[in-house]
């Protein structure tokens, strides 16, 4: 069929076989199809919807459409990653592939940049000065070889066909289509021959979903497209209300990591570390439960194996090694090399009370206007700009008391902002408070028979 023909069947909610899926692919990556009719193909897909087998039959497509990376057969069931759908201080990945490859995996980590209110692991790392996140499939190759991981951006020859849609999906407000998230995300980890996968679906109102039914909706197709690909595959579920740990903007997150690398770390941030490598490992079979597979990781970073594996992953991707060693010693200057903003200010809290909620939203918001994020892909982004939160979930305080730290540079917040992060402090009385903090939802494990 011809591509009109295949829009057509598409739009009156038909079903594409695995061919038409296939010529629709081939055509995007090739460019010869008309932009017009990419965006009308997204838009019927996102309209009608698709089944799992034409899911499934997107992804591997996707997933063919360039380069695939092979590895050597003594690394079998050793490669894996951890993808997350995005949030507001979300550092996980700096901290949790150094501890994967502490414990003897590999990992080849492609990651994105921010976009919105969402920070990008890429944009943080490049906080780092000298920090490359382009690298060859070779030079990948070397670096799964003498360091264990990388955290690297998506290569030109890596699933060439979801670079043409995503950029199509953000200008067709298709971006929100199930079939078209998980085939975006499971293309690019079926290109990386991962052994095993684990996903930080993330809900709430700095989330992509807000619905908890919506989210897990969204964790069932991504477990069981990967698992169909042949990819050990789970979902973690986790709360995207407040910030993650407590700081948020490029380089205050790479230092809020280091910090716990080196056995400092908030919670939270722990929290969801160990639970995302703990999954990994229960699934490859290297632990018997979730909670000695949490002890695994927990015990590299608090040991500081994983602390040496980032430093030697900065060394291996262009940070100069004294600078590298300077950022993992134990008493940092971290402003000397990662460079501070020009201005700080500090909100007071309005009144006595325990700190029942800070809007991990509204706060990203505030910081993406002051220049930590960007609006349009290739936008820079001022890697100094962010927010230290000073008391946490649970916390008493007094009035006066300073609550947020902003750092931002020549472009200053407004009155109308700074309303709005004080806004964004909720305080209660005893009564009000939880005892418990977990980031945690659910689980989503995969099938039995896709676990070793």
């Amino acid at each position: 069929m011809s591509i009109p023909d295949l829009i057509r069947t598409k739009r009156d909610g038909g079903v594409l076989s695995d061919e038409d899926i296939r010529t629709f692919i081939r055509a995007v990556t090739s460019r010869s199809v008309q932009d017009c009719q990419t965006g009308a193909m997204l838009m019927a897909m996102w309209q009608q919807g698709m089944n799992e087998a034409e899911t499934e039959t997107l992804t591997r497509a996707m997933m063919s459409s360039g380069e695939v990376l092979s590895w050597p057969t003594e690394w079998a069931g050793l490669v894996v990653d951890k993808h997350s759908t995005g949030g507001v201080g979300d550092k996980i990945s700096l901290v949790l592939a150094p501890a994967l490859a502490a414990c003897g995996y590999k990992v080849p980590m492609i990651s994105g940049r921010g976009l919105g209110h969402t920070g990008g692991t890429l944009d943080k790392l490049e906080s780092i000065p000298g920090f490359n996140v382009y690298q060859s499939a070779a030079q990948i190759m070397d670096l799964l070889t003498s360091v264990g991981c990388c955290i690297v951006g998506q290569t030109e020859t890596l699933v060439p066909a979801d670079r043409v849609l995503y950029a199509m999906r953000d200008a067709t407000s298709t971006v929100d289509s199930l079939p078209l998230i998980t085939a975006s995300i499971i293309s690019k980890k079926g290109a990386e021959s991962l052994s095993a996968l684990v996903l930080d679906v993330k809900v709430g109102r700095a989330a992509l979903f807000e619905d908890l039914d919506a989210a897990r909706a969204l964790a069932r197709s991504l477990v069981n497209v990967g698992n169909r690909l042949g990819m050990r595959t789970g979902a973690v579920l986790s709360n995207m209300d407040a910030v993650i740990g407590r700081c948020a903007g490029n380089s205050l997150e790479v230092m809020e990591a280091l910090e716990t690398l080196k056995g400092n770390g908030p919670d939270d941030l722990m929290e969801l570390v160990t639970t995302l490598g703990g999954v990994l490992l229960l699934m490859n079979g290297l632990v018997s439960d979730l909670s000695e597979g949490r002890k695994q990781i927990s015990d590299a970073v608090i040991g500081g194996t994983a602390l040496s594996k980032f430093q030697a992953m900065m060394e291996g991707q262009g940070v100069a090694k004294e600078a590298a060693h300077a950022l993992c010693s134990a008493h940092t200057d971290y402003y000397s090399i990662l460079g501070k903003s020009k201005y700080q200010m500090e909100l007071a809290t309005p009144t006595n009370g325990i700190v029942l909620d800070v809007n991990g939203l509204t706060l990203a918001e505030v910081l993406h206007k002051l220049g930590a994020g960007r609006s349009k892909v290739g936008e820079p982004v001022n890697h100094c700009v962010g927010a230290e939160l000073l008391v946490s979930l649970g916390q008493r305080v007094q009035r006066g008391a300073s609550w947020v730290r902003l750092h931002y540079g020549d472009l200053a917040p407004t009155p109308d902002q700074i309303n709005r992060l004080e806004n964004a402090l909720v305080l209660g009385s005893d009564g009000d408070a939880q005892h418990t903090h977990t980031l945690l939802k659910e689980l989503l494990l995969p099938p039995q028979e896709h676990t070793r």
